[in-house]
């Protein structure tokens, strides 16, 4: 035999996919939902994602160079947390907080545990709650769609989950206002049609199971639905579609299996049913998310099939 027999351990397949493509996809997959949040919301929108990502960029530069890490901007994982954490802002937040949220994001949450893949939750979703708590007033001030040009009152209005909470239900705007974004909220999480464009690419290029989105989202209907709500107008209002596609399906914190996405998914939708129902918030998505983050490793050590012909604590 001329050549050598090379044995190496598994696995042996090897794969051209990178982490930089992975997040450049979900990059591209919410440049329809920013450009809502733009024709909606108008210029400062754009801004305060700018903002954002900035300030997440340069945390992620800064920290690694204080760690003495190796750098990791490249990998655009910073890029995508500064977006998805300004999705969840409102379009009155000031700049200043936002640069905070994504300071929170990529410092405390995510680099303080060792970078991308070894945060134990969603960093974009960890800073919102800790903003939420340290700035609940300015996270929770709405406009109205195009105040920015002056065709509505620009003064503060609410939610359709407030509205509901609150029981005037006589004010929500009709499902196809929903879908189209036409309503207060958040600067991503209005235009439901162009999150489900995103959602959509993601799922053609397999960057995403629909598993997650899906169990999510259908388990939210069918609760609602249960508990006497309107469970068209609960899935389509709130971040609901934002949590459930661009969030709840993060890699480092959701589980690997089928059967772990399943119940991770229904986890996800009956918290955020709860809460919606029973807690003093009219939002429960970002809570629920966390919740069932910090759950996922419980949920693939119960779900993860156990190797052919080893015993059960041999295989553990």
């Amino acid at each position: 035999m001329d050549g050598k027999l090379i044995v190496s351990s598994s696995p042996h397949i090897s794969s051209t996919v990178k982490t930089k493509n992975i997040m450049l996809d979900v990059i591209i997959a919410m440049i329809p939902a920013l450009i809502a949040s733009v024709f909606y919301f108008g210029p400062r929108a754009l801004a305060l994602v700018c903002v954002t990502v900035a300030a997440c960029v340069i945390s992620e530069y800064i920290s690694r160079k204080v760690m003495k890490r190796e750098q990791t901007i490249g990998d655009l994982s910073a890029v995508v947390t500064g977006m998805l954490l300004a999705f969840n802002y409102p379009a009155t937040l000031p700049f200043w907080i936002a640069a905070i949220g994504g300071v929170v994001a990529i410092v405390m949450v995510k680099q303080m545990f060792g970078g991308l893949g070894h945060n134990f939750a969603n960093p974009a979703i960890t800073a919102r709650i800790i903003l939420m708590t340290s700035f609940a007033l300015r996270m929770t001030t709405w406009i109205a769609p195009f105040a920015w040009r002056g065709a509505v009152d620009a003064t503060a209005t609410a939610t359709p989950l407030a509205l509901i909470s609150a029981g005037n239900t006589a004010e929500l705007p009709t499902y196809m206002q929903m879908f189209l974004g036409d309503r207060a909220g958040c600067l991503g999480e209005t235009c439901i049609l162009a999150l489900l464009i995103g959602g959509i690419y993601l799922v053609a290029k397999k960057v995403i199971s629909p598993i997650i989105p899906v169990c999510y989202i259908a388990t939210v209907f069918v609760f609602s639905a249960v508990l006497g709500q309107d469970p068209v107008m609960q899935i389509l209002s709130g971040g609901l579609f934002l949590g459930a596609i661009f969030m709840a399906t993060d890699y480092v914190t959701s589980p690997i299996t089928n059967k772990g996405k399943v119940i991770y998914a229904i986890g996800c939708g009956i918290i955020t049913v709860m809460i919606r129902q029973f807690g003093s918030l009219p939002e429960g998505v970002s809570f629920s998310i966390l919740l069932m983050n910090i759950l996922t490793p419980h949920i693939e050590n119960l779900t993860t099939p156990k190797t052919f012909g080893v015993g059960k604590e041999a295989s553990k």
